[in-house]
Formats: C-alpha cells, structure tokens, sequence
C-alpha cells in the first residue's frame, strides 16, 4: 500500500487543533481495490494525563469499514458507517486507534444485498455484512499491534472477496467525482445531462449506489469547499463565496454554514484559521 490520496482529509474541522490531538494515515488502495476503495486508513491517538476530544467532520459521500480499539480499557468495536446525513461527531479519550477503509462512492455496493441508501445514517455491525469472515478479521485486526499489519490484514481481506464496482458502480463514481471537481453551482440536471442520463436515472443512481442523493452530495461539498477556503486565512469576501458555490445571496450561505460546521463562516475562519505570525 503505497501514496496518499488527495482531499483524504477534507473536512475535518478545526484541522489545527485535531493535529494536536490525533494522527491520521491515509493510504492509496493497490489497483485491485482502486475501483473500490478510496483509501485505507489509520488513526492513532493518545490522551493519557489530557482532557477528551470531541472531533467534528463533515463527511463525504462514502461508506466506511472500521475496526476501533479503545488501549486503555481494551475494549473495541468493529462497525461499518453509513454515509452521515449531518455533520460527525466522535469522542476519543485515553488511548486508542482505528484501522478503517474508505469506499468510494459506488464501492460498497458489491458488499450488499441491497442499495447503498439501507445502510446510510446507521453504524452497523461488521459480521451483519461481513458474516463469520468479518467477525473474524476484527479479532486479527484487534490482536496485531502494528498498524501497518492492521492495515494490511483489511486490505488482503478485501482483495480476497473479488469484488468489482461494475459499470454502474463506477458511474455513480464518476458522478460525484464530477460534482467535487466543481463544488459550485452545479445542478442536478445539468449533472443527468453531462451522464447521458434523465434527472430521475441520476437519483436512482444515487439511491441505489451513493446512499444518497444527489443534490446532498452537491450541498455537501460546496460546504467542505467553504470551510477550507475560512481556515486558510488571508481573508474571505463571504458575498464572493456565496456567489461562486451558487447561493442566491450571503444570507442563504450562512445559513447553511452555520447548520453544517455548527458556526458563522467569520466565527469558523477566526477559530481555525492561521495563527497570528504563523505559530
């Protein structure tokens, strides 16, 4: 497993202050699971002697597959996460890591009996995809102390199912790759058109291999965009932005801002911004 895929950490908030309090390692999937797998990843974290950490993420449109385990009282958890309607957010405390998986949207679509949509919102167990197989991959996974090994017991399991994202799975891809390139103004028309498919196919679509639908997605990235562009600093023409991710005015934009980050996008940009002199 080599490189590291690009806007792996695109939003989480308040970048700087999570780096002082959590690693994360993200890793590109070897071309077998590419079609799949958006990254592997590895997060490790040690609050011994420091207050807890409440860690708040706006999600992207994709299915995770996560094996948690918490050191210092041993206890663990493996859970598939559905795609997050609303903003995530996760508490770590004492010491810990989890070894996960990121799908791309469309991947975990060959994993179950059903669309993608019956799993988003919940946490679900990983045996009630995975059967034996998976309860068993968690006990491997939660009794090797290296990481990296970690990672790559997850990545040889999911190499061993030959799974294969199919031509609608990798459409539904392409799609949502479609509205990240460009976070602003887009419609979902206009995305139906660029497909060769009817507005109607492309919600389908989404249902069936996304979890949800399209018009989420877009909101979803527009506001990732927006949070980056507040936390790199240097000043923001708020009415500038709102134009560019397609609002109809500044007011809409804060609205929806302050909804997803749980902030006014001034609040945000003063809070996560650069620190005064670069330190």
């Amino acid at each position: 497993m080599t490189g590291i895929p690009p806007n792996g950490a695109r939003g989480i908030l308040h970048a700087r202050a999570a780096e002082e309090r959590f690693q994360v390692r993200r890793i590109a999937p070897p071309a077998g699971l590419a079609a799949l797998v958006e990254f592997f990843w590895l997060l490790r974290w040690d609050l011994r002697g420091r207050p807890a950490h409440r860690q708040r993420v706006l999600t992207r449109p994709s299915v995770h597959l996560t094996f948690t385990s918490y050191l210092t009282t041993g206890a663990t958890r493996a859970r598939i996460v559905g795609v997050v309607r609303d903003d995530f957010v996760e508490e770590i405390a004492g010491e810990g890591r989890v070894v996960g998986a990121a799908f791309r949207p469309g991947g975990f679509r060959p994993f179950l009996d059903g669309p993608v949509s019956s799993v988003t919102g919940r946490f679900v167990p990983v045996p009630e995809v995975f059967g034996g197989a998976g309860r068993a991959l968690g006990e491997k996974i939660f009794a090797t102390p290296d990481g990296g090994a970690a990672l790559g017991l997850l990545e040889a399991f999911l190499s061993g199912l030959g799974a294969e994202a199919g031509p609608q799975g990798e459409r539904a891809a392409r799609a949502v790759d479609r509205i990240a390139a460009r976070p602003g103004p887009v419609q979902v028309g206009e995305l139906a058109d660029g497909l060769g498919m009817s507005t109607r196919s492309v919600q389908r679509l989404f249902h069936e291999y996304v979890g949800i639908g399209p018009k989420w997605v877009i909101r979803r990235f527009r506001m990732q965009e927006a949070a980056e562009r507040a936390a790199a600093g240097g000043g923001v023409d708020w009415a500038a932005l709102a134009a560019e991710l397609g609002y109809a005015d500044q007011a809409h934009f804060t609205r929806d801002f302050t909804a997803s980050v749980g902030t006014s996008p001034a609040r945000y940009a003063r809070d996560a911004g650069p620190r005064p002199g670069g330190a």
